[in-house]
């Protein structure tokens, strides 16, 4: 059984169809009243789940906007009903819950929801997802397949890509250094995301946790917008957010077409976005990255590293390419027996950056978890300078610090 209502309409627009279903009164309501802070819409009750539930998707997905339903009455049941509504339709799903389940809710947005929304429900959290919801309806239905070009013209963000020319160069610990400093000196949003596989690293360097990983965003890349990328992701005590990889050892191998999804939706929401690629020397040339994106390549002073990075560089396009800056780290003028034009020679450019090599801070910070940036050292002045020339903001004089260790009782 249903029951309709009818909200203001706004000016020479058709509202929003939205049904509400819920078996239960209460739960129901807790939707209903949420609904009175959003005028724009045609609102349908359904006091019971649809007993047929393929029958009824063509109903709904034809008839509603947004479907807004109750997850708690029969979660496996609700989970079952989005995936149907969802399967080659333009109908938005919003699910509700008492659950504090960040499990049940990942399963959600895979299965197609595009909010969820803790009870009780407050008016603004009900109108601003009904706000995405109406200015998607405004967008051509043909974006299920999203054209490069558009997805190309949204970019805000700007991408920095950190690329080990051979493993063991330090990669991550200067990725991860580098967007903390680049996230406080420009205060603007900042995301890091590990594609370090199989193991990366940067989630330990930074001393976070996730319960979620880059393999989840990937595995769903055709459903992945920013509001589920933020349901993946955690924030470090500096304001920077971070895309962890996985904690465990995985056979994963991403497409190329999930990479490109996955940086297309972080740039939108993301002023920097920085990449970990490891040693992933196939990845600009599988994203054909343009001139607006930065890669570092980090080397190290020793034959088989500068071979390696004189093998990538000459990868790269020579026109319409993106910018290259060559990071040489633990640099140590004279003591490898090959000098700085000897190595800007085999590599046929100069060296733009240079990271003094300094183990005993490296090693603290690996332990402690406390950024590179935090001491005043020659090696966090460095990085300070790297991020200086990309924020602007000349790097503020650092704070000796008392070190700690996640070993100390």
């Amino acid at each position: 059984m249903a029951s309709t209502r009818q909200t203001t309409e706004p000016l020479g627009t058709e509202p929003l169809g939205i049904a509400v279903i819920s078996p239960d009164d209460y739960r129901r309501s807790l939707a209903i009243r949420a609904l009175d802070g959003f005028p724009h819409g045609r609102i349908r009750e359904f006091i019971s789940y649809p007993p047929d539930v393929d029958s009824v998707t063509r109903v709904l997905k034809e008839s509603f906007d947004v479907v807004i339903i109750d997850l708690d009455s029969d979660p496996e049941y609700t989970l079952n009903l989005v995936e149907k509504i969802c399967a080659d339709g333009a109908t938005n799903i919003i699910v509700y819950s008492e659950r504090v389940d960040s499990g049940l809710m990942l399963r959600c947005l895979r299965a197609g929801a595009r909010e969820f929304l803790h009870t009780p429900i407050t008016p603004v959290a009900m109108t601003d997802a009904l706000a995405r919801a109406w200015a998607r309806r405004a967008e051509p239905q043909h974006q299920a397949v999203i054209e490069e070009e558009i997805v190309e013209e949204q970019r805000d963000g700007r991408l920095f890509v950190f690329l080990s020319a051979k493993g063991g160069s330090g990669v991550t610990t200067l990725a991860c250094s580098y967007a903390l400093a680049l996230a406080e000196q420009s205060g603007k949003r900042t995301l890091l995301i590990d594609l370090n596989f199989p193991l990366g690293d940067a989630g330990l360097n930074l001393g976070v946790k996730s319960t979620y990983s880059t393999v989840n965003a990937l595995e769903n890349a055709t459903r992945l917008d920013a509001h589920f990328l933020s349901t993946l992701l955690v924030q470090h005590s500096s304001s920077l957010w971070v895309l962890c990889a996985p904690t465990e050892m995985t056979s994963f191998h991403p497409s190329d077409e999930a990479i490109k999804i996955l940086l297309n939706v972080a740039l939108q929401d993301f002023e920097f976005v920085v990449i970990d690629a490891g040693s992933r020397s196939d990845l600009p040339a599988t994203q054909h990255f343009d001139p607006s994106v930065t890669i570092y390549l980090v080397t190290q002073v020793g034959i088989p590293e500068l071979r390696n990075a004189n093998r990538f560089i000459k990868r790269l396009p020579t026109e319409r390419g993106p910018e290259l800056e060559v990071v040489v780290n633990r640099f140590d003028s004279g003591v490898q027996g090959i000098d700085e034009e000897q190595v800007a020679k085999a590599l046929t450019r100069p060296i733009r950056w240079k990271i003094p090599n300094d183990y005993a801070a490296v090693r603290q910070m690996q332990n402690s978890a406390i950024p590179l940036t935090k001491e005043d050292t020659p090696i966090a002045r460095a990085i300070l300078e790297i991020t200086a020339s990309v924020s602007g903001v000349a790097p503020a004089p650092v704070k000796k610090k008392k070190s700690s260790s996640f070993f100390s009782f």
